[in-house]
């Protein structure tokens, strides 16, 4: 293999702070443009109700075009000043990764690659190297659905279970090794359908844990399934969008976990599901985010082997 150039940029992040009714449009915007296509979006709270939007992409986007689409998204919202950078394999994937240690979630223990070695192995024990895919538990909404799955797994024992937006595929894995269970995950990005595989290989779980490139649940795999756990830690959007297809694809009394949400959009999800025949079985509120979990229909769920 030949030698990577630590200081050549292999992908670039744009960058803005917007007023929180405002964030999540734009970064459902970015999400949807086919051009230039993000490989991942994500949002941070940075205080006094504004939230920072970031999407990456493989190649220099565009200013003009980012803008646009900004500007459409926000209407007449107060912006802060767009910045678009170049981000080196250093900074993106060996410096953050050894800048952050191991992170429990209720009975999970997550680290990354560097930590090899120097924590206990074990069932809850998952090794998670994201590379540029989003999901190794030190975001609020992992370890919000990380925290769920602890809690289940002491209570049911759901036996097939669909994983939709899987980023590095950490709820897959750990779902399929805290539950035994067979995983089929699905991601829109390519680059993080061949991340979450590597990491099912490297956690020992690859026969159970079955990854497809999709847009929610559009793969024949996703769309037969009829799952007693659902997990999708994505943008709220999305969660409105599918939510039909989340209860189609759930048996009477399974549960999904749902995350990517800020506290103040948790309400809209739920009432949404509600009115699909969904009851809410309980919240989890973590540093300024909300994991949910529902149920389809009121009864508790029956596992089949």
């Amino acid at each position: 293999m030949p030698a990577v150039n630590q200081t050549e940029p292999i992908t670039y992040v744009a960058t803005i702070d917007a007023p929180a009714g405002s964030a999540e449009v734009i970064a459902a915007g970015l999400e949807a443009a086919a051009s230039p296509a993000a490989l991942a979006v994500t949002l941070f709270e940075c205080g006094h109700d504004r939230i920072e939007v970031s999407a990456h992409y493989a190649s220099e986007p565009p200013r003009q075009r980012l803008t646009q689409l900004i500007e459409a998204a926000a209407r007449d919202a107060r912006l802060g000043a767009l910045r678009i950078e170049p981000l080196p394999q250093k900074n993106w994937v060996a410096e953050a990764e050894s800048l952050r240690g191991p992170v429990r979630a209720g009975r999970f223990l997550v680290h990354g690659r560097h930590d090899r070695g120097n924590v206990p192995a074990g069932r809850f024990t998952l090794e998670i190297d994201a590379g540029i895919a989003f999901g190794t538990a030190h975001h609020a909404t992992t370890r919000g659905c990380l925290i769920a799955l602890d809690r289940l797994a002491k209570q049911e024992h759901p036996r097939s279970l669909l994983d939709i937006g899987t980023g590095t595929g950490i709820l897959a894995i750990a779902a399929a090794r805290a539950l035994n269970a067979n995983v089929v995950a699905s991601d829109m990005d390519p680059i993080a359908v061949d991340v979450a595989a590597d990491n099912a290989r490297m956690n020992g779980v690859q026969s159970r844990v079955s990854v497809f490139e999709a847009k929610g649940l559009a793969h024949p795999a996703l769309r037969r399934a009829k799952a007693d756990l659902l997990f999708a830690n994505i943008l709220l959007r999305p969660l409105l969008d599918l939510a039909p297809a989340f209860s189609r694809a759930l048996r009477p009394g399974g549960l999904c976990v749902l995350s990517g949400l800020l506290d103040r959009q948790a309400r809209q999800v739920e009432s949404r599901f509600r009115s699909l025949g969904f009851s809410l079985d309980s919240r989890i509120l973590l540093d300024g985010w909300t994991t949910l979990l529902l149920r389809r229909g009121s009864g508790r769920l029956r596992s089949v082997d």
